[in-house]
């Protein structure tokens, strides 16, 4: 049975006292883990080098099979799953430089990649959203869609899924990213009729079995944000996933965008607090009576990012 580095790296995040941080600079030493680790164990070589993180009781561990992990990613060739690892070079460029070492060693993705290389925008929001949020939701995403613009969301009830339906509908592209393992990824009945594979990525930067908790969805929160050009927040409560996704925007420091109207809902009490905290006004043409976007699109269109070579972290241009 022969087994690759995708296989590997689940194996180093399953290993208890490990965490994405630790995998990350583990492959970033091993970088050499392609070429090496493609056979049923481990080479002494690679060992040698694991050493000066893990014990031999993490390594026994590591180096023993793992045969429901092993079907799990046969299961990804017959769904058609792909595997992009940081180490690879198809890997957003703009994710790692985001965040660093605490990027998704591994994503597992069905659909198109490349989305990835699309101009992005964010979208986050109540799971109970008003009819308003929804509205503007509806309003923005439907004139993104003709903008070749991926939009990216979580997939949750509410604005996450009002986006990728509208996007869908408008003919536009989506990137969902899951807050749980691929393997449990289904297709939404309220988007089955207008899905198209050519035109979504599904991504999740979990174990593949992995089912969801609100931990995964807030740590799903920093991936949605770090690929995406810019982000709109239609409505956050003072409290929960929403409102830490657009405090996680401005600490990233992309522009977030916020809707501002008058007798905000309690789905939405959080769009003062983050409007408070300098996220961008998001207000509406009054000729058009719809959200003005010229100001979001050109942002979209200009941001660049390049490493700096001191930090590793993003410099804007």
């Amino acid at each position: 049975m022969e087994l690759d580095k995708s296989y590997y790296i689940y194996k180093l995040l399953k290993l208890k006292g490990v965490g994405r941080v630790l995998v990350n600079k583990i492959l970033a030493r091993i970088s050499r883990i392609g070429e090496d680790v493609t056979c049923t164990s481990l080479q002494d070589s690679v060992i040698d080098e694991l050493r000066s993180w893990l014990d031999d009781n993490q390594i026994a561990d590591l180096n023993s099979l793992d045969s429901q992990l092993q079907q799990q990613l046969d299961q990804f060739k017959d769904k058609d799953i792909s595997v992009v690892s940081i180490l690879d070079s198809n890997y957003p460029k703009i994710l790692s430089l985001s965040l660093g070492n605490s990027s998704p060693p591994v994503l597992s993705c069905m659909g198109n990649l490349e989305l990835l290389e699309m101009p992005s925008v964010g979208f986050c929001g109540s799971r109970r959203a008003s009819e308003r949020g929804l509205d503007v939701a509806r309003d923005c995403v439907g004139q993104l869609a003709h903008q070749e613009v991926a939009i990216v969301s979580g997939y949750a009830a509410g604005i996450d899924q009002q986006v990728h339906f509208t996007a869908l509908e408008s003919g536009g592209f989506t990137i969902i990213v899951l807050s749980e393992g691929i393997l449990n990824f289904k297709i939404r009945r309220v988007l089955r009729n207008n899905w198209d594979w050519d035109r979504v990525l599904v991504i999740s930067e979990f174990l593949p079995d992995d089912i969801w908790l609100s931990s995964r969805a807030m740590q799903r929160n920093n991936t949605i944000v770090a690929l995406s050009n810019v982000m709109v927040l239609i409505e956050a409560a003072e409290k929960g996933g929403s409102v830490d996704a657009g405090k996680k925007t401005l600490k990233l420091k992309r522009t977030l965008y916020v809707p501002c109207y008058e007798n905000m809902v309690e789905s939405a009490r959080g769009n003062k607090e983050l409007l408070d905290l300098r996220a961008t006004p998001l207000l509406r043409d009054k000729e058009t009576g719809r959200a003005n976007l010229t100001h979001l699109i050109d942002n979209m269109k200009s941001f660049k990012c390049k490493e700096n070579v001191s930090t590793g972290q993003l410099t804007f241009l």
